[in-house]
């Protein structure tokens, strides 16, 4: 039996997940409207280029649905698993791209309102990515999710497939490399200290 959509908001990835596979289409709504945002998110962030991203995001969700009728409770979060495929997904895409240059990038898309903010706040994601295009291609990962996505050390090392331990040595790296490659930067970008 189908439940209204803000009844099924209440309830867990997993059970959303089982409930699909069971044939509940609005479980799927719930669960589409609830993780598809912030895997474009992490995607969009790991490839820099929103079309592209859009393209993992539908796959991931579609490996999402067809893994739902073998789904195993308890083995891993819903997010974890869907994070993952995405991010592995967006490497296969990196690896497979040519290169392109930062110039050729579009700048990221804001709705600040004000011009001045506008420009401040694309000054700073342009920053941001250029920052986080030098650093190699584990610690970026690791950066975004942990700082940017806020997910977990140990759902990190579960994306990932590598140990705790790691991410927490990957984080560390990649925050002292982007503040050694912003440093000087503050007063451009519109950080006033105070």
């Amino acid at each position: 039996m189908d439940m209204p959509l803000d009844a099924q908001s209440d309830l867990d990835d997993e059970v959303l997940l089982v409930r699909f596979a069971n044939g509940d289409r609005d479980a799927a709504r719930a669960l589409t409207l609830r993780l598809t945002p912030r895997v474009l998110a992490q995607a969009t962030r790991m490839l820099r280029n929103r079309a592209e991203a859009e393209d993992v995001t539908q796959e991931a969700m579609l490996r999402l649905w067809k893994a739902a009728p073998d789904w195993r409770q308890g083995e891993a979060k819903v997010s974890t698993w869907l994070y993952r495929v995405a991010s592995n997904l967006c490497i296969d895409r990196l690896r497979r791209a040519p290169q392109v240059a930062l110039d050729a990038v579009p700048e990221p898309e804001d709705d600040a309102e004000s011009a001045e903010e506008r420009l401040q706040g694309d000054a700073r994601m342009a920053a941001l990515d250029a920052a986080l295009a030098e650093l190699p291609d584990r610690q970026r990962q690791a950066v975004i999710l942990r700082h940017i996505e806020g997910l977990s050390n140990p759902d990190i090392a579960e994306i990932m497939d590598i140990g705790v331990e790691a991410v927490e040595s990957l984080t560390a790296r990649g925050k002292r490399k982007l503040a050694e490659l912003l440093k000087g930067r503050r007063a451009e970008l519109g950080y006033t200290d105070g």
